[in-house]
């Protein structure tokens, strides 16, 4: 069996004049997460879709387990696909129990077949007792699990998530994406799970896909695509960053709060983008500096302060709760990373040369 689960070469989709999809290459592995991430319309959706068989693609190649079904002269139905399918609304069927929801894409198995296997997977999601109770007699939280468990009960090579918490508040979020993580984790399921929630993509993909406009920007691990946007739109989309302007020199990036010693390899004097995150940066108090607190947002354990700097532009920093000045304080802002910052120049990514 090929280790390659999913596999997209040059694929494209244009609904009219708005493209979707532009020529996207993606690579799952067997047993793999993989989540896909973006603003709205920037086409992680639609890549579902094809993957699906819902929609044909205008060009390029789809394999789903070594097997090509679509592409040029290829298009194999969704039924036929091994893909499995939990949806944004769970889209279970009212008038069918727990069971008979699990069991309805079996119907090619025996019945003896079909019921240990529909065993098996409410097993896996905690639900064997819930196997006689309709879909309305469920918690939100429950329906999204028998969703996964009729996804996972065909064995199928892949099985995509549209957004599966988005109708869940956000405790049962944080609560039900540790459970389908670890439920397809023990399922060893290949998976591409689609969200527009940044923590929710570090927290659930082995790899993550960001895109953008219907292109993929970058695709990585959670650290790289974190800690190593390619772009200044993976680094603004993938975090609350802030962007401060500087000039590249031979000791470092000079910027208006002051140096940070870190070389790129571009002219003397090129103009570059400092990403910077509220971690990245403390404050001191200096009765004598032209930048002032603006707020302070409280936020638990810590203080969010938003500063603005003599140029006017806005920087935040997270300092501790027991730390408490009111708005209009000047502060120094001093540079406190411990590594180096993603560095910008015309949006792209320029390595450290150290």
């Amino acid at each position: 069996m090929s280790a390659i689960a999913v596999r997209c070469l040059g694929l494209g989709k244009a609904y009219g004049t708005v493209a979707a999809v532009r020529d996207l290459d993606l690579t799952v592995e067997r047993g793999q997460i993989l989540a896909v991430i973006g603003p709205s319309g920037c086409g992680k959706t639609t890549i579902l879709r094809l993957l699906a068989g819902f929609e044909r693609p205008d060009r390029g190649q789809v394999e789903v387990g070594g097997r090509a079904v679509a592409g040029p002269g290829v298009f194999v139905p969704p039924e036929q696909r091994q893909v499995g399918m939990v949806f944004q609304n769970y889209a279970l069927f009212p008038h069918l129990s727990v069971a008979d929801n699990v069991a309805y894409g079996l119907h090619r198995t025996s019945r003896e077949a079909r019921a240990a296997q529909v065993r098996h997977v409410l097993q896996l999601v905690g639900l064997a007792d819930q196997h006689a109770r309709l879909p309305h007699e469920l918690s939100g939280g429950q329906q999204q699990r028998v969703a996964l468990a009729r996804a996972l009960a065909p064995n199928p090579a892949v099985i995509l998530l549209d957004e599966p918490f988005s109708n869940l508040d956000a405790s049962l979020r944080r609560a039900m994406r540790d459970e389908v993580r670890a439920t397809l984790r023990t399922s060893d399921a290949t998976s591409i799970f689609v969200t527009h929630d940044q923590e929710e993509a570090l927290f659930m993909g082995d790899y993550v896909a960001v895109m953008h406009a219907g292109r993929m920007e970058q695709a990585g691990t959670p650290e790289d695509i974190f800690h190593r946007p390619a772009t200044r739109f993976v680094a603004e989309f993938m975090g609350n960053t802030d962007f401060l302007p500087g000039e590249a020199r031979a000791d470092g990036i000079h910027t208006e709060v002051g140096l940070f010693p870190q070389r790129v390899a571009l002219p003397e004097g090129a103009r570059v983008e400092l990403a910077v995150r509220a971690d990245d940066v403390t404050l001191r108090r200096d009765r004598g500096s032209k930048a002032l607190v603006l707020a302070r947002l409280f936020q638990g354990a810590q203080n969010l302060y938003r500063v603005r700097l003599p140029s006017g532009r806005l920087l935040h920093s997270l300092q501790p709760h027991t730390l408490l000045w009111p708005p209009g304080t000047p502060v120094q802002v001093v540079a406190d990373a411990g590594h180096p910052l993603a560095c910008f120049h015309d949006g792209r990514r320029v390595e450290p040369l150290d």
